[in-house]
């Protein structure tokens, strides 16, 4: 039986479990958005700009390792999503982008809207494509959809409207196989080479990233058994509780003294799941361990005395079967010696106390968190947000942290969180946003209420570019006010027009009530909350040189003023 290429997509993304679509309409996607019309296994949710389509997709990939899909229609309609899926590309998630395009015989001669879409985007893909011919189709949708899943990042099919709505007889192929990509397991020498690295050592430090969330129980039975510390990357901020006595925080600039401590003072590191860029925060010296299933990542950010090419969860229980126990626990307490002295740092930065007439943003990190639901996923935005969150966000039960971890983007937790809401409207989705991000995409809250999305966003209003502000008094130059600081409009009245409940704090005093009633209400929720912007974030490793140019900044911004 014949279909068109509309019904054939929307057909071969439904049977592979594929419940949503985000993107805008637009002439180009008409037989694609017809043919989710009349399939009520899979829906379209309509979002207020491409790029907020492209970050919910992203979202879902990031949050559940399956595809997530976006589209756009020709020209900008595209090209709109381009920046959502750098989101996908860095962070390895799969996602399906679909460009609509130009009639074929339109193409090549500057006729309206056209535009290269796949040249344009093959920087952020694994495949780019057009479709230039019905029976074409079926092979193409197959090859980008096996890619994005292979490679674990983003496929672009570009479909000219009239391809879009020809008809072919040719069935979908292969769709046992769209999937996500099996584990793998090291090999043995690999395996035995590692534990006998490890046998040999006296003091051993896991670092973990994304990657080990599927090895979570076989990452702690072996940090137990090696009286070993895991220190992690903001990635993995979620995967043990906060109080897990083996975890001693992070590393680098929101990190924690002890976990950077304990890098560098090991004999060895067992790196697994991690391809950590900040090679100014790992160690030169000791000795490492390197577990990934992508071998070409193994090595590249510091030396590697053995490699463990395979899967984490095969890999680390390999290692744990063949390392012998370690009695002498001296290394592990004097790290948990120095993690509970930062964890006191941190709990009086986030005192409401602190100050009567003042919100510092620890302080309303700290009680968002606390008063989060036990499997509450978190959004977060980049910026000073990151930074408030890496240290004072305390997850526990089966809370999840997503962001924009490898590509830094701003302005992407709402669009990421609606994406993850849409999975599960009845699960706890929090938006942690920096005003400058929010108002970047801020009109994707219409997209939340339209859609009946209960995503609660907290915008940490501190009228300006926070991390800007900061990175140039680092750098020993007085702030650009022009460019760093700005006026914010009411964003509790900004929920209010959109038909959604907002609240506006700007005093300590009632904060946590305020926060505990907009998480029980209904719907989505705006939190408007005034923090001060003088706050400067505790980051454990910066140096006198650094404290010089800080004081040297301030100094001019006196000047200025």
């Amino acid at each position: 039986m014949s279909q068109t290429v509309g019904e054939l997509l929307t057909s071969t993304l439904a049977q592979i479990g594929v419940n949503q679509v985000f993107g805008l309409v637009g002439d180009a996607l008409n037989p694609f958005t017809d043919a989710i019309r009349r399939d009520k296994r899979i829906s379209w949710l309509g979002v207020r700009h491409e790029e907020g389509a492209a970050l919910a997709a992203t979202g879902q990939a990031k949050l559940t390792g399956r595809l997530g899909v976006c589209a756009g229609t020709t020209g900008p309609g595209a090209t709109h999503l381009l920046a959502g899926l750098y989101e996908a590309s860095h962070d390895h998630a799969p996602v399906l982008a679909i460009a609509g395009d130009v009639p074929t015989n339109m193409g090549g001669i500057d006729y309206l809207q056209a535009a290269d879409h796949v040249q344009s985007f093959r920087d952020a893909c694994v495949y780019a494509a057009s479709i230039n011919s019905p029976d074409a189709a079926p092979a193409q949708i197959h090859e980008a959809i096996a890619a994005a899943y292979g490679s674990r990042g983003v496929a672009l099919l570009n479909i000219p409207q009239d391809v879009f709505g020809a008809k072919t007889s040719k069935p979908a192929l292969s769709l046992a196989t769209l999937r996500q990509r099996p584990e793998f397991s090291p090999a043995e020498r690999d395996l035995n080479d590692a534990a006998r690295l490890i046998d040999a050592a006296k003091s051993v430090v896991l670092f973990v990233g994304f990657g080990a969330h599927s090895a979570r129980a076989e990452v702690a039975a072996l940090a137990k058994k090696l009286n070993a510390p895991i220190v992690h990357t903001y990635r993995a901020l979620d995967l043990y509780p906060f109080d897990d006595p083996q975890v001693i925080g992070g590393l680098g600039l929101i990190g924690s003294k002890a976990g950077y401590d304990a890098v560098h003072s090991c004999d060895v590191l067992i790196m697994v799941g991690s391809d950590y860029p900040y090679t100014e925060f790992l160690p030169q010296k000791a000795k490492v361990v390197q577990i990934d299933e992508r071998a070409f990542v193994i090595g590249r950010r510091l030396p590697v005395a053995q490699a463990v090419f395979g899967s984490s969860r095969p890999s680390v229980s390999g290692l744990l079967e063949r390392v012998q126990p370690k009695g002498n626990d001296s290394f592990l307490r004097s790290a948990q010696r120095d993690w509970a002295s930062w964890q006191g740092m941190l709990d009086k930065k986030a005192d409401l106390s602190r100050s009567k007439d003042r919100i510092h943003p620890q302080a309303l990190a700290r009680a968002v968190s606390d008063l989060a639901a036990e499997d509450a996923v978190f959004c977060v935005d980049t910026g000073e947000v990151t930074l408030w969150t890496a240290n004072w966000l305390r997850p526990r039960g089966g809370q999840q942290i997503t962001g924009s971890f490898n590509n830094a983007a701003v302005g992407v937790a709402l669009g990421m969180a609606n994406g993850v809401q849409a999975l599960d409207t009845n699960r706890q989705v929090i938006a942690m946003c920096g005003d400058g991000g929010f108002t970047m995409l801020m009109q994707e809250f219409v997209t939340s209420v339209q859609h009946g999305l209960p995503v609660k966003v907290f915008v940490f209003n501190n009228a300006g570019w926070g991390l800007v502000h900061l990175e140039m008094e680092e750098a020993g130059l007085p702030v650009f006010t022009k460019g760093a600081i700005f006026k914010n409009p009411d964003f509790a009245m900004f929920a209010q027009a959109c038909g959604a409940k907002g609240f506006r704090v700007t005093q300590p005093q009632g904060l946590r009530e305020t926060i505990a009633q907009a998480i029980s209400t209904q719907g989505p929720v705006i939190v408007d909350v005034v923090v001060d912007p003088t706050e400067i974030p505790s980051m454990p490793h910066i140096n006198l040189d650094q404290v010089w140019k800080f004081g040297i900044g301030k100094m001019r911004e006196l000047v200025s003023a």
